[in-house]
């Protein structure tokens, strides 16, 4: 890796350059170094926030630091999943399965959360199998219902919320996956690993 690591303010630092955002995430966490207050990974960067010390010894310790390998740590999150999304059928045909054969694919693995975004709730799936990255679909949807299992890209998720959203819907999933009353708010956390089960 070749790590570039810049102020965002004086509370903050951005890595960029990060191969593995959720596993150098996890790594940077264990250093377990006082007075950093929060590390957010996204889709290629990581953010740092804390005080200025700490903010300091994490740039003079960013060589320490070891990434946690995908799929290793993280709490194991199983989400039951009834297959009857809007584009379950679509999504068979167009890979030319039925869909027992769609879902038998969907369910074979485990996934990792790779970052979360878009909305409070929403984590990013890495870990989908490559036969199923799809392109966003090319008309997004005005409304997506809350708790729909979906894919697009390299990516699946479930939405916590009803919004806009232009991926495949598989299904559906009735979980709670963000309370703000709660203490850790999202049920998926980046790091996490989640398993889909059908149901």
């Amino acid at each position: 890796m070749n790590l570039t690591v810049r102020p965002m303010g004086p509370g903050a630092l951005l890595v960029t350059g990060v191969d593995d955002p959720a596993g150098w995430a996890l790594g940077l966490r264990a250093l377990s170094v006082k007075g950093v207050i929060d590390v957010v990974p996204a889709a290629e960067t990581v953010l740092v926030t804390g005080a200025v010390d700490a903010l300091a010894e994490v740039r003079a310790r960013i060589a320490e630091v070891r990434p946690v390998p995908a799929g290793v740590g993280g709490t194991l999150i199983e989400i039951a999943v009834r297959y009857d999304g809007a584009d379950v059928e679509q999504v068979a045909r167009q890979l030319g399965w039925s869909v027992d054969q769609l879902v038998d694919v969907h369910t074979s693995g485990e996934y990792t959360a790779a970052f979360c975004g878009f909305a409070p709730g929403f984590a990013y799936l890495t870990g989908l199998p490559d036969v199923l990255h799809l392109p966003r679909r090319a008309s997004p949807r005005t409304r997506v219902p809350a708790g729909s299992v979906a894919i697009a890209g390299g990516y699946a998720a479930v939405y916590p919320r009803s919004s806009p959203g232009g991926w495949h819907l598989l299904g559906t999933a009735e979980v709670a996956l963000f309370d703000p009353a709660s203490d850790h708010p999202a049920l998926v956390s980046p790091g996490d690993r989640v398993k889909f089960v059908a149901t």
